[in-house]
């Protein structure tokens, strides 16, 4: 049976109104969610022992299309098809490494691996072309194209065993599953997980819960949905607004479901509709999560 989490649970957490919200990742050192607005390059925080909202503008790109937490406390950020590692107030930036050049795409989702790699995709500017791929990046900051012909990269995650690996192309409307090797991280094994390519719908930003459960957020489908490890839809988060982008688990607890949203291809009267579509909202007990890895551990 499918549990359904009706409206009423989501809270609202921050009113941000992004419009292109992504990549929320709760830090368990800061006790504070940081996450973007890819569109409007700034990285977020919010600490809510104090509800306190913090904003640092990201300047000299024209995305920042997601980040990581590091070993020592600076972020690791995508700016366009660069990653550069920069403290959130905006301080000295050091380029780690240019991705790729001489294309029409940026980086997109990315998330880090049990050894501190960070592996991040990109996606094609125009959402119609397969010129992005994944990639996985060294601390040293050494690049390995995993796999190409990807249209919009996303929903990159590591299960907690380390076995399986996750990954969405949002514009083909399907996802994969990989076998990961727990030793070395390299996989193999690539099979269809989900295919919404009948239906156009487009899932997004994912995570794994520690029991093995993928949430994935749905971009234009107002909700957040759980497969369990045998690929089963068994639970469904219905949103207040239309587009879910990202997920993470956070809180002292690390039980609370956080979701980045964007107000991003609404029309005007859908956003008076949507008082707070773009907003970060919270589910409380869904389920346990595990803290991020930290890029360079």
């Amino acid at each position: 049976m499918t549990r359904i989490i009706p409206k009423s649970r989501v809270d609202c957490l921050v009113r941000s109104r992004d419009r292109l919200g992504e990549t929320p990742l709760w830090c368990e050192r800061t006790k504070k969610l940081w996450w973007l607005d890819i569109e409007n390059p700034k990285l977020q925080s919010y600490d809510p022992s104090a509800n306190f909202h913090e904003i640092f503008p990201i300047r000299g790109t024209t995305f920042v299309g997601s980040h990581a937490l590091t070993s020592t406390g600076i972020h690791l950020l995508a700016h366009d098809l660069d990653l550069v590692l920069q403290t959130p107030d905006g301080g000295v930036s050091e380029t780690v490494v240019a991705v790729e050049s001489d294309l029409d795409n940026r980086l997109n989702d990315g998330r880090v691996d049990r050894w501190g790699h960070f592996w991040v995709g990109t996606m094609d500017n125009q959402l119609q072309r397969p010129t992005g791929a994944l990639y996985r990046v060294s601390p040293s900051g050494d690049v390995t194209e995993v796999f190409g012909n990807v249209i919009v990269s996303n929903g990159i995650a590591f299960s907690p065993d380390g076995r399986r690996f996750h990954f969405t192309d949002t514009r083909r409307y399907q996802s994969w599953v990989f076998d990961m090797d727990p030793e070395d991280g390299a996989i193999s094994n690539r099979r269809l997980f989900a295919d919404y390519s009948a239906t156009g719908e487009r899932p997004d930003g994912a995570c794994f819960d520690a029991d093995g459960g993928l949430w994935t957020a749905f971009f234009a489908g107002g909700r957040v949905v759980r497969y369990n490890p045998l690929g089963q839809i068994d639970t469904i988060i219905e949103l207040p607004v239309t587009n879910a982008t990202c997920v993470c688990f956070g809180g002292e607890d690390f039980r609370t479901l956080m979701i980045t949203t964007a107000t991003k291809f609404l029309s005007g009267q859908k956003l008076a509709s949507e008082p707070v579509a773009g907003a970060v909202f919270a589910v409380h007990g869904v389920a346990q999560g595990t803290p991020e890895n930290r890029f360079g551990v």
